[in-house]
């Protein structure tokens, strides 16, 4: 029977290679959804852990979202230096997707604006340029595509690009502008005080009042669970690249298995059962799902830069593709049964 189904392999070979790239391509769109949600969670802990805090404390009306604009007096910063436990405290202002312009455009960017202590937890580590040394400078993300030495106008008032970072985006890609804590409490508070929370290089042993201490992990996957609709949104669309990806196969085998029809009668009559025919196509199926996942794990390397948000592909989701690959070869060989199992032995000699 094996040497009957690689025949037909051989046979139906332009046919089958349809079906690999077509499948091949939807596993390649499915394997980059994949990489959507787990860039969502890749991103938030990048940007949040690259703070260096080993605790937050912020407010309890936040519910651990870093994103969430839950401000309260810059004064909470001395009272948690003061708490035992803490080796160093820096006070973090976060405004989320605020409005800026470049030096020579007119034409509005989004940017999460972050206010940290030049020198504290939070001074971002630049890769091109230099950190702060004035105050009304700014580092921006790469993924804003300004360069060192540019003009970011941020509530009227402009701030010199010193510096660049890599990988510091949240909401999906949008990138983070870091500023002199004073520079963003201007543009976003009226100059008042207020700040969203305090990275702590140690734990506290109380927070202030009012106020909550929290660890990164769970800071992080409060941020990730705001994306919840949009996570929810990408894995109901891969779970309909699978189903489109079965229905392919399953058209195929079905076309397959009418052309085999007289095939299957001639088997049967020498005393092949209609459930080793049915695992003759199983096996055809999962050799293309196969072939196709590993067209997918190629293709997935072009398809990721096509996304304007950050895509991470882990390793489990490539280790996962092929048994899904299986699972929808088995599950779209059920179409072509019934042809298998009506063959009618009397008609090979007809």
């Amino acid at each position: 029977m094996l040497a009957v189904t690689f025949a037909d392999l051989w046979f139906r070979a332009r046919q089958f290679l349809i079906a690999i790239v077509g499948v091949g391509l939807v596993l390649a769109l499915a394997l980059a959804l994949s990489g959507l949600t787990d860039g969502f969670h890749s991103e938030v802990a990048g940007s949040i852990n690259a703070v260096g805090a080993s605790s937050w404390v912020m407010s309890p009306s936040a519910h651990g979202r870093f994103t969430a604009f839950a401000a309260f007096p810059e004064s909470a910063e001395a009272a948690v230096a003061r708490e035992p436990g803490v080796h160093r405290a820096s006070a973090v202002l976060f405004a989320p997707e605020q409005v800026v312009l470049t030096s020579g455009s007119s034409k509005p960017l989004t940017v999460n604006l972050m206010g940290v202590r030049p020198g504290g937890l939070g001074d971002p580590q630049v890769v091109a340029g230099h950190g702060f040394s004035g105050p009304d400078q700014a580092v921006v993300d790469s993924r804003l595509k300004v360069p060192v030495g540019s003009t970011l106008e941020v509530g009227g008032h402009g701030y010199q690009v010193v510096g660049v970072v890599d990988g510091r985006t949240m909401d999906g890609g949008i990138p983070i502008v870091f500023m002199p804590l004073a520079a963003v409490q201007q543009a976003v508070t009226g100059g008042r005080p207020l700040i969203t929370a305090v990275a702590v290089d140690g734990t506290p042993a109380n927070a202030p009042p009012g106020l909550v201490v929290l660890a990164p992990s769970t800071v992080v996957s409060a941020t990730v669970a705001a994306l919840g609709s949009a996570v929810a949104s990408i894995n109901n669309t891969r779970s309909l690249m699978w189903i489109v990806a079965a229905a392919i196969v399953a058209s195929m085998l079905y076309v397959a298995a009418l052309e085999r029809k007289r095939d299957f009668a001639v088997l049967k009559a020498l005393g092949s059962s209609s459930r080793a025919l049915f695992m003759s196509l199983v096996l055809e199926a999962v050799v293309v799902t196969l072939l196709a996942a590993l067209l997918a794990e190629v293709l997935s390397i072009f398809t990721a830069p096509l996304f304007a948000q950050p895509v991470d592909i882990t390793p489990a989701a490539r280790l996962v593709l092929p048994l899904v690959a299986v699972v929808v070869g088995v599950v779209a060989s059920v179409g072509a049964l019934r042809r298998v199992t009506g063959a009618d032995p009397a008609t090979a000699f007809g």
